[in-house]
């Protein structure tokens, strides 16, 4: 192990135990090079003669660019071709953390690691995989959840992703299954990862108020009863949540004190609360009762330190595009205008489903209350042949999920929800008649 993680790992051990017994072999192995290529520039940058980046410069110290490129750009050159600190670009970073402290006031003062910037969430996501996953760990979620973890946690990492129903009940009156976030964390096994998504992907749902107090509760009594626990809160869709009684922090704020067996990790990012799906700027931030500053810092240096090793860093354009944006007086209004039209998609839906009770007959909504999408249980069973109806017969795209249809209204103008719905209703009817064709 090269000595500089033996050193972090040794502060661990003082610092913030519980981190270091979440830590997979990677982690444990994992370090940012300070003493390396990185940190011997950082020693050389302001000195007058430096042969020390491996970037092009002009005579005056500028990056050398293509003109084609810098004057479709109205920032600086060096804000734009150099390269960025794989921790991320310090203003930016400063930024996100003042504003989670502002989105999640439930955090108070409690300590959080200065957030590191990824490649999006994905990216956050894999670098919190390799940070505390090992071969055959479980990753305890909802049933419900984003295809992509698959390839994110089992695929690279070996991960058993152990599932528990997502809710209790049926239709849009079921609720968040909390019994069964119960019984996964009692299970048998002292470590437990634990990956909450909310608002939930593909589902839209956000648990309430109580509802979040019970997640919190749950967490408490498994650390209280002797597991060690990570938390990962995907926190891509944050801020979108359209309903009074629901609880618009992220649980994150909750769980990042109540226990010094938890770690909290939060991965989020730009993509969807600023709304620049292609600038990829997420962030990873680390909390914990057992995680004093130190030890933070450490959780802070192995993650850019895998930032180091599979990106080298994010896009400094793309950082800086942001900083800028956070800057303008009009950002707040801006956001808010966006934000009031996905609003008006989410309610227009709630008042086609409510209007159209015959729909009953083909398809349930499960609940939703926030985010990007909403998901229908077909009575038909079969969402794959509803959605090759639907490209066929209706010029109509969804996604089909096993016996579910996930509906992304975020992207539909709302003069079009009404004729989804209508096409979705249509085409399970077809292929309900095709399955049982003697029925009228």
């Amino acid at each position: 192990m090269n000595p500089q993680a033996v050193g972090l790992n040794a502060q661990l051990e003082v610092e913030g135990p519980i981190a270091l017994k979440l830590l997979s072999e990677k982690g444990r192995n994992i370090f940012f090079p300070h003493q390396g290529i990185v940190g011997q520039g950082l020693d050389a940058k302001n000195k007058a003669i430096n042969a020390s980046i491996g970037e092009g410069k002009d005579d005056n110290g500028d990056p050398l660019c293509l003109s084609s490129i810098s004057d479709l750009l109205k920032i600086h050159p060096a804000e734009a071709f150099s390269y960025a600190s794989s921790f991320g670009k310090t203003a930016l970073r400063d930024h996100w953390a003042k504003s989670l402290r502002k989105k999640n006031p439930s955090l108070g003062n409690t300590s959080i690691s200065h957030p590191v910037v990824t490649n999006a969430i994905t990216h956050g996501l894999s670098v919190a995989g390799y940070l505390f996953v090992n071969e055959g760990d479980e990753i305890l979620l909802p049933h419900h959840y984003w295809g992509n973890y698959r390839l994110i946690f089992s695929e690279a990492y070996g991960a058993k992703l152990k599932t528990f129903e997502t809710f209790e009940g049926k239709g849009p009156g079921a609720r968040f299954n909390l019994s069964g976030l119960q019984d996964a964390m009692m299970l048998e096994g002292e470590k437990k990862i634990l990956l909450l998504n909310f608002p939930n992907n593909p589902t839209g749902y956000t648990p309430a108020f109580e509802e979040s107090d019970a997640i919190v509760d749950i967490v408490r009594s498994a650390a209280k009863a002797g597991k060690n626990i990570l938390i990962i809160a995907d926190d891509a869709y944050f801020g979108l949540v359209y309903q009074s009684g629901i609880d618009g922090e992220s649980l994150f704020a909750r769980l990042a004190s109540i226990h010094e067996n938890v770690v909290a990790c939060k991965v989020d990012g730009a993509t969807k609360e600023d709304y620049v799906w292609g600038f990829r700027v997420g962030f990873i931030t680390f909390a914990g009762k057992g995680l004093n500053s130190k030890a933070l810092a450490v959780l802070e240096d192995k993650a850019a330190g895998r930032v180091r090793g599979s990106i080298s860093n994010d896009s400094h354009l793309s950082q800086s595009l942001l900083l800028t944006a956070y800057n303008q007086p009009s950002y707040k209004v801006e956001k808010a205008r966006i934000y009031n039209i996905l609003k008006s998609r989410y309610t227009a839906v709630v008042t086609e489903l409510a209007k159209h009770p015959e729909y009953q007959e083909q398809f349930s909504p499960l609940p939703f209350n926030s985010g990007y999408f909403m998901c229908v249980e077909l009575s038909c069973g079969d969402a794959e042949a509803v959605r090759q109806k639907l490209l066929a017969n209706y010029d109509t795209g969804v996604i089909a999920l096993g016996h579910l249809v996930r509906i992304a209204y975020s992207s539909l103008p709302e003069a079009q929800i009404p004729k989804l719905f209508e096409n979705l209703f249509l085409a399970c009817r077809e292929v309900a008649r095709s399955s049982h064709p003697h029925n009228p």
